[in-house]
């Protein structure tokens, strides 16, 4: 991947201050998104480390759903959607986990048969706790999570330590 595209890709990404709420910095990664260029990029450098490995992506609601749909069809796997509480018709599993600026819950459909390898992503790596718990939920769920990636990792906020291995393309 050209330094360059990851670079313009980088740059894209603003920082919102006290969004949700004060002392939290949001990262909106909504402008890059609307940048094909950008897009394809990230998309590529977040596949590059796990291809062939993996059988399906599971992306994590919202900014999530994003990144892994492209990157479902990039691979040309399937997409596994794992949502917020309450937005599922038939959700086979559920885990609930701490946010640095609340609670919240994750469910997910039980379409996977046990064993299938799972790319796990999210926009955002900050204290850890949505992945964890989407490392839980796939494992309930009978899936494999062969890699974990993100688009940008929240440094000095202990995700790393909480998730464990994960592919970041941006630090911040």
């Amino acid at each position: 991947m050209p330094e360059t595209a990851l670079a313009h890709a980088d740059s894209l990404i603003r920082t919102i201050p006290d969004y949700p709420q004060p002392g939290v910095l949001f990262r909106d990664v909504t402008p890059l998104l609307a940048d094909a260029a950008a897009l394809r990029s990230v998309i590529d450098a977040m596949i590059a480390p796990f291809a062939g490995e993996f059988d399906v992506v599971a992306g994590i609601e919202a900014r999530g759903f994003l990144l892994a749909g492209a990157m479902a069809t990039a691979a040309g796997v399937g997409l596994v959607p794992i949502r917020k509480a309450g937005k599922l018709p038939r959700p086979a599993a559920a885990v609930s986990y701490t946010l640095e600026y609340g609670t919240a819950t994750i469910e997910a459909h039980d379409d996977i048969a046990d064993g299938t390898r799972v790319l796990l992503v999210d926009d955002v790596l900050a204290t850890g706790g949505t992945l964890v718990a989407a490392h839980e939920l796939i494992g309930l769920l009978g899936g494999v999570v062969v890699g974990t990636a993100v688009l940008m990792e929240l440094e000095g906020l202990g995700g790393r330590e909480a998730v464990g291995d994960v592919y970041s393309v941006f630090t911040a």
